[in-house]
């Protein structure tokens, strides 16, 4: 069971969510042929210490950067570099934590590099609205599952697959929590959700198989296929009526 956030936790919670999301707009403004992924790092490093936060990602059980970047057939964990320079229809999936205060804020989003392939764009399409439609069941007194349900079912009626070795997962004090958040499975699986619990749901989305492997660094997760994949995330809090986005990176 997910540990249950006071008020005042929550009111954290928000501050961090909201400096995370508005350096993963930043950096989303930055997306563009020619970049590296190591100035993205940059960016995003920068802006954290300018809000007062810290990298969550940074040197957690040994990862090298502030940011996730994933280009392409990459899923999650991609490691920025000097040499990989983002070229014109490439996709890439930036992952921004923030540590504010005692409390993390999670969340990502798939960028287009210029213009991207119909299908590309399809697959970039579903998995956000994967998010949406998932986070639209999300409430106190329903099982885990439904929200897993909804979003499987939503990508794969769009003919996409979603990742099973890879899963979202409670937040707060910790960066990684209870529950498990899986973006697969039957409405009546997982634990009963209740008001004040914190989650990081976040869709990985294949355009073929959904199965991956790990690369020789540890850290890397590609597409077995090496087809695209992408991947966004928020960090919400459950409520009785619904739940609250608190890393708010899409708000128009």
């Amino acid at each position: 069971m997910g540990l249950i956030k006071s008020p005042k936790e929550i009111e954290r919670m928000r501050q961090s969510g909201r400096i995370a999301a508005e350096v993963l707009r930043r950096v989303g403004e930055a997306v563009r042929p020619g970049v590296t992924t190591a100035e993205l790092d940059r960016i995003a490093f920068e802006a954290l210490k300018a809000a007062g936060a810290d990298p969550s990602f940074l040197g957690y059980q040994g990862y090298p950067a502030t940011i996730c970047a994933s280009v392409n057939e990459v899923v999650v964990h991609g490691i920025p570099s000097e040499e990989q320079i983002l070229q014109e229809g490439d996709i890439v999936s930036v992952d921004v934590g923030a540590y504010y205060r005692g409390y993390h804020g999670d969340n990502a989003c798939t960028f287009p590099v210029g213009a991207v392939a119909p299908n590309v764009a399809e697959l970039l399409k579903v998995t956000q609205e994967a998010l949406r439609h998932g986070l639209s069941v999300l409430r106190a007194g329903i099982r885990l599952g439904v929200l897993s349900h909804a979003i499987q079912s939503y990508v794969e009626s769009h003919g996409f697959s979603v990742v099973r070795q890879f899963v979202g997962h409670g937040i707060g004090q910790r960066m990684h929590e209870e529950p498990q958040v899986p973006n697969f499975g039957a409405p009546e699986e997982g634990p009963i959700l209740r008001a004040g619990m914190t989650l990081a749901v976040e869709p990985m989305v294949n355009m073929g198989t959904y199965r991956v492997e790990v690369l020789e660094d540890g850290w890397t997760v590609v597409t077995a296929d090496r087809k695209p994949s992408a991947h966004f995330e928020h960090t919400v809090v459950v409520l009785s009526d619904g739940c609250e986005i608190l890393t708010p990176w899409d708000e128009s």
